[in-house]
């Protein structure tokens, strides 16, 4: 279909010939392309196009994760804001459940929703300005296509997450975090200002100074209350360059002192770390870091690496452009996606675990851990200040530092058996971690069910539903998340 395709040739579409696309769950019945007709009779007038053919849809049924696959019964590839306005008023008139979907980099279905209406916001795609401290964006816009942008002009987002193929609206929903948040915080603290289309179907500006309560509840509001539609984003100056250090620990404890350590006095621009084999079946531990700077001015070495307690000898150091260094992950996603390794599922496991438990919570972790079970996936493991947070729907344990974990796993072989065996030990880990007073990064694949978000969200959690109650009234907005299941 054209970008000027008319409700009568969308309908036209439907109308060919009756095949199953999907289940209402109003109805209680299977709803097929002829059946759907009567549902897209009245669309209004759209500047996008609302796709309901076969292939669409079952693409909005996949993910990242590619684990959980539920089929909407028509996706909108907006043509501009207004077109979002029209569709979710469109839905809550015939009671349709509507999921937004930036780049589809969710792991357990997040971004789906059954017989109801996908809004894939990659279209919605759009830099309105840049100025000396901040951008307008589009909600569809991709991270590396902003920064970019701003490098141009000599600036960058403070904070970027490691792979920057991910959409600006796709991240804030969820908090974005990176290397460079333990001195900026998540990406969702870099935020000035949105725009959100809420669950009645209106176009909202919010901030912390207007409107305040939307504000709140969007960022890092996994979708419920609104969809960001655009945002506009600190920057801050940019350097040219990247001085690149990875230094290895064969001991946990003394891996996470130094990390506390750096993240305290600040002396890098960048912190994260991992845990990699041995190749004796059991982990070492690097640390990865970085000094942004811009030539004459370089990095003294001896001044960053002073104090620190890595095993002399395996430290590598490498200078890179600054947008190479952000944009490292490009090499290995284009050759996991060259050998199909991409497109298996990705049962990720990510948790906030208190400093005061962590080398008691990842050295028991790590003493079982395999290659297998991660399906060679990496391992994070690296420290935040949680004074740095300041949204209140972004949750992480209440200790001055948290570390997140993380179990980047992907099923290999892609089975069904071994994607169960992942998601139960992601499950159990979880329970453990929570139990020590830890939460999760609701970007991962957890069993998850409305008793455990009420646990999750704690004493924010009456302000979420007070916000869902105002917001999205009849409980339209991004159901997959389970947040409030049966309401």
């Amino acid at each position: 279909m054209g970008q000027n395709t008319s409700r009568r040739s969308v309908l036209q579409g439907l109308i060919t010939s009756a095949i199953v696309i999907g289940f209402d769950l109003t109805t209680r019945s299977w709803v097929t392309s002829a059946s759907a007709t009567s549902v897209f009779e009245s669309l209004p007038s759209l500047n996008g196009v609302l796709y309901t053919d076969n292939g669409t849809l079952t693409d909005a049924s996949i993910d990242f994760g590619n684990i959980v696959h539920r089929q909407p019964i028509a996706v909108l590839k907006p043509g501009s804001i207004e077109d979002i306005v029209q569709i979710i008023q469109f839905a809550r008139t015939r009671k349709l459940k509507v999921a937004p979907r930036g780049q589809g980099h969710s792991t357990y279905g997040q971004s789906q929703v059954e017989a109801g209406i996908v809004i894939d916001l990659s279209t919605l795609n759009k830099i309105h300005f840049i100025g000396t401290d901040r951008a307008i964006v589009d909600a569809g816009v991709l991270w590396s296509q902003l920064l970019q942008q701003t490098l141009a002009t000599g600036l960058t987002p403070p904070v970027l997450t490691d792979y920057i193929e991910l959409s600006v609206g796709g991240t804030l929903s969820v908090g974005g975090i990176g290397g460079a948040t333990h001195r900026y915080g998540v990406q969702v603290d870099n935020v000035l200002e949105l725009k959100v289309v809420t669950g009645t179907g209106d176009l909202e500006t919010c901030s912390l100074s207007y409107n305040r309560n939307l504000f709140t509840a969007v960022l890092a509001g996994l979708g419920q209350c609104g969809i960001i539609v655009q945002a506009t984003v600190k920057l801050i100056p940019a350097t040219t360059n990247a001085r690149v250090f990875q230094l290895y620990y064969d001991d946990l404890a003394t891996f996470t002192h130094d990390q506390r350590q750096i993240i305290f006095d600040e002396r890098f621009n960048y912190v994260e770390g991992q845990l990699v084999s041995n190749n004796a079946g059991g982990w070492r531990y690097l640390l990865e870091v970085a000094s942004f700077y811009s030539p004459p001015f370089v990095p003294n070495n001896s001044l960053l690496l002073a104090g620190l307690n890595y095993t002399r000898g395996t430290e590598q150091i490498e200078d890179k452009t600054y947008f190479d260094f952000l944009n490292r992950l490009a090499p290995t996603v284009a050759f996991l996606k060259s050998i199909g390794v991409w497109s298996n599922p990705h049962p990720w496991l990510d948790l906030f675990v208190p400093s005061s438990a962590v080398n008691g919570f990842v050295g028991e972790v790590a003493a079982n851990l395999t290659l297998a079970d991660t399906g060679l996936g990496p391992i994070l493991l690296y420290p935040v200040k949680t004074n740095r947070f300041h949204l209140p729907l972004f949750r992480v344990p209440t200790e001055e530092i948290v570390f997140l974990f993380s179990i980047l796993r992907t099923a290999t072989p892609p089975e069904d058996a071994v994607v169960t065996r992942m998601l139960a030990d992601n499950r159990k880990l979880f329970k453990q971690n929570r139990d020590l007073g830890g939460y999760k990064y609701s970007v991962d694949a957890i069993p998850f069910d409305k008793k455990d978000w009420q646990q999750h969200f704690g004493q924010v959690w009456g302000n979420l539903v007070s916000a869902k109650r105002r917001y999205d009234p009849d409980n339209l907005l991004t159901p997959s998340q389970g947040i409030f299941a049966n309401c």
